[in-house]
C-alpha cells in the first residue's frame, strides 16, 4: 500500500499553548484498549478528527506522526525542524505543528496537542509490526494522571480519582521514579556474573528487549559470552547496531530475572543520543510485560505487581531473520456452487461465473528485512528481499508477523523450512533453529 501524507497547512496567526495536556473530562477513570505485538502496545489516537494508531512509549518525550496510511489530516501552522536520537545520523528534517485536537478513549483530550512530523518514510515501523501505525505517544500521554497498563487485559486505565487510585495500587509494590527531560527513570540492579552493581536505567515501553545496556558509559565493561553482533533496531536517525548477550541476573527491587537477553548498541548507535546524567541503558516491554504497570509521574512512583507471564523464559530469535511485512495482496480463499448476489465489504469480494463462486481475501504478504551473518537462516541460503510463501507447509498469507516471530523463538533443534519467492524463481530452504547467546556460568 503507497503511504500518502496530505498535510493542509493554515497560515494562520496562532497563540503558542505551551500546556500541551491530556486530561480526563468528567470522569473518574478511563479505559482505553490495546493491541499488544513483540512487547509493544499500540493505542487509538483520534488527531482532528481523524483516528489512528499510536505506539505508547515512555521512551519519547513528544509526540510525533510519521505516516497516514492514506488518511488525510488537517495541521496548523507547520514549523520546520530536525530530529536526533539513535542511530548513526546526525539528524533528519520534520516539522512542528501545534494547537491540535488529541483524543483518545471516550474522555481523556487534549485541546493543545502538539505533533511532530517525520516525512523520512524510511522511519515507518509498520511493514515491521503487521499493522497499520501512525505514530508514537510518550510524555504528554502520561504526564497528569496516574497511569495503569494491564498487559493481560490489554487495559489501559488513567484515574482521575485518588481514592480509586489508591484501592487499585494496595497489593503492589511501589518503588521512586525520576522523571528526567520528560522520561521514566529508574534504579535496578545489574549482575553480569556474579557482581550486582546498581544502574540508572530509562523505563522504555518503545523497547521490545527486556534490557539494553550502553558498554561505553559503564567503566571496565566486559561483554558476556557468549555474544553476537546484531541488528538492533531502528532510531531516529537509522538503524542501530550491536551485541547481544545474557546477563547472570537482574533485579528491580525484590523482582529477579534469571538469564536475561540484553542489547548493547555500539558506541556509534548512541552518538547522537542526549543521554541524562549517569543513564547505563534501559529497561525495555520484554521486561514490563511481566507485570502490570502503573506509571506515576506526578509523584515521581512506579507501582508492580507480578502477572501470569512473571517466569516466562527469555526466548530470542533463533532463526537470525528479520520480518517485515510488504502490505496486502487479493487472494482466492474458497469457492462453492451456492448462488447469491455479488457482494463486495471490507477487505472481501465475492465474484460469480456460471453459478461457481469465488471467494478473493486481502492476505498479507511477508518477505525477509535482513539475515544476520552465519545464522542456521543465513547458512541455509536465506537472502534480504526472498518474499516468503510457506513456513512448515503453513501459508505465510494465513499467518501474522507476531505468529512468525513465535515460530523462530520457540524450541531450540526445531527444523524450519521455508518456501520462499526470489525474483522469478522458487526455492524450498531449511534449517534447524540454534540460539546462538545460550547462558553459560
Amino acid at each position: 500500500m503507497k503511504i500518502k501524507l496530505f498535510i493542509w497547512v493554515f497560515f494562520l496567526s496562532v497563540l503558542m499553548n505551551a500546556q500541551n495536556s491530556f486530561e480526563i473530562k468528567d470522569a473518574k477513570k478511563t479505559v482505553i484498549p490495546f493491541k499488544l505485538i513483540n512487547n509493544l502496545i499500540f493505542i487509538p489516537v483520534t488527531v482532528n478528527g481523524v483516528e489512528l494508531t499510536f505506539l505508547l512509549d515512555t521512551g519519547v518525550a513528544e509526540t510525533s506522526i510519521f505516516s497516514l496510511e492514506n488518511k488525510e489530516l488537517k495541521l496548523t501552522s507547520l514549523e520546520k525542524i530536525k530530529f536526533s536520537g539513535l542511530g548513526g545520523s546526525a539528524s533528519i528534517d520534520g516539522f512542528r505543528s501545534d494547537n491540535n485536537i488529541g483524543k483518545i478513549g471516550k474522555n481523556f483530550i487534549n485541546n493543545s496537542l502538539s505533533l511532530f512530523i517525520i516525512v523520512d518514510q524510511e522511519f515507518n515501523i509498520s511493514s515491521h509490526v503487521g499493522i497499520p501505525v501512525n505514530g508514537i505517544i510518550g510524555y504528554h500521554f502520561f504526564k497528569n494522571h496516574p497511569i495503569s497498563i494491564d498487559y493481560i487485559t490489554k487495559k489501559v486505565t488513567v484515574y482521575n480519582d485518588e481514592n480509586l487510585f489508591k484501592k487499585k495500587t494496595r497489593k503492589f509494590e511501589v518503588f521512586p521514579i525520576s522523571i528526567e527531560n520528560n522520561k521514566p527513570y529508574i534504579e535496578a540492579d545489574v549482575e553480569m556474573t556474579n557482581e550486582r552493581k546498581s544502574s540508572k536505567l530509562l523505563i522504555d515501553l518503545g523497547n521490545s528487549d527486556p534490557i539494553w545496556l550502553f558498554p561505553t558509559l559503564i567503566k571496565n565493561f566486559v561483554y558476556n559470552r557468549p555474544n553476537i553482533d546484531d541488528f538492533l533496531g531502528r532510531g531516529f536517525n537509522g538503524d542501530v547496531y550491536g551485541k547481544r548477550s545474557r546477563i547472570h541476573n537482574f533485579y528491580i527491587g525484590d523482582f529477579k530475572f534469571e538469564k536475561p537477553l540484553t542489547a548493547m548498541p555500539d558506541e556509534f548507535s548512541i552518538q547522537y543520543v542526549n543521554l541524562v546524567a549517569n543513564r547505563r541503558g534501559s529497561i525495555g516491554g520484554e521486561i514490563m510485560r511481566r507485570f502490570t504497570v502503573i506509571f506515576d509521574y506526578p509523584n515521581g512512583k512506579l507501582y508492580l505487581r507480578k502477572n501470569k507471564n512473571y517466569d516466562d523464559p527469555f526466548h530470542f530469535n533463533m532463526s537470525g531473520l528479520d520480518f517485515k511485512q510488504d502490505g496486502l495482496q487479493w487472494e482466492k480463499d474458497s469457492f462453492s456452487l451456492e448462488t447469491k448476489s455479488p457482494t463486495k465489504a471490507g477487505n472481501e469480494v465475492q465474484v460469480i461465473n456460471n453459478n461457481l463462486q469465488y471467494k478473493f481475501v486481502l492476505k498479507p504478504i511477508f518477505s525477509i528485512a535482513g539475515v544476520r551473518k552465519d545464522s542456521p537462516a543465513d547458512k541455509a541460503g536465506l537472502k534480504r528481499d526472498d518474499q516468503i510463501i510457506t513456513i512448515n507447509g503453513r501459508k505465510t498469507t494465513e499467518m501474522t508477523l507476531e505468529r512468525i516471530l513465535e515460530l523462530m523463538k520457540s524450541d531450540e533443534g526445531r527444523t524450519i523450512t521455508m518456501v520462499v519467492k526470489r525474483k522469478n524463481e522458487q526455492l524450498t530452504l531449511s534449517f534447524i533453529l540454534e540460539d546462538p547467546i545460550p547462558y553459560q556460568e
